[in-house]
């Protein structure tokens, strides 16, 4: 029988993995919704500490995430959705496979890239932030902040991705894919991307029905 599951992509890596760069890209070529968690709470109003804690390179509070992911999500009516930026622990990982599997085909990928290449792309988003007076994100301009996203990086999400590999290898929930991104050739980065996730596959599919 045909899967009718709408698709949840799940982008996880380290900071410059190229999550938003990726998922940007997609939206434009595919039928994607977006959940772009961390900008949702830099913009949130409701919650000043949440902000605080971002711009200060932590992790915001646990059942504020989650209700603002599930209200974003539930507002997509079930279509296929990407999210950028969530789960960031095994705690989170854990709610969104017990909250979405039976949803949504859940496929994980994991954009592995180096730490040197992190703090490279850091330093090329603040350029590209700030050409022709644009504003930088407060968290990418604070090195200590940088440093704290990319240990918390190592300390719990690395683990999560694991976790959720793991899942994939046992119960078959959800897929999981690691694509090494350290090319600074977006174009090759962005085929693999779609490589592991059977896009190309549909797209020529599609072409030869046309």
């Amino acid at each position: 029988m045909k899967n009718t599951k709408s698709k949840m992509v799940v982008f996880m890596g380290g900071q410059g993995s190229g999550k938003g760069t990726h998922s940007t890209r997609l939206i434009q070529d595919y039928n994607f919704q977006y959940v772009q968690t961390g900008e949702l709470l830099r913009k949130s109003q409701q919650n000043s500490s949440v902000n605080k804690e971002i711009n200060n390179g932590q992790l915001a509070n646990h059942e504020y995430v989650f209700n603002i992911v599930k209200k974003t999500i539930e507002g997509f009516d079930n279509q296929d959705v990407i999210l950028d930026g969530f789960p960031r622990t095994k705690d989170q990982a854990k709610w969104l496979v017990e909250k979405y599997s039976g949803i949504y085909e859940i496929q994980i990928v994991y954009l592995y890239v180096n730490k040197q290449v992190m703090l490279d792309r850091i330093q090329n988003r603040i350029k590209e932030n700030t050409t022709n007076g644009g504003k930088a994100r407060a968290d990418d301009l604070d090195p200590k902040a940088v440093e704290k996203r990319i240990g918390i990086f190592y300390q719990q999400t690395l683990p999560a991705i694991k976790m959720l590999e793991n899942i994939a290898n046992t119960n078959h929930t959800i897929t999981f894919s690691e694509v090494d991104v350290n090319d600074y050739d977006f174009a090759k980065n962005y085929k693999k991307v779609c490589e592991a996730l059977e896009l190309l596959k549909q797209s020529e599919q599609i072409a030869n029905e046309l």
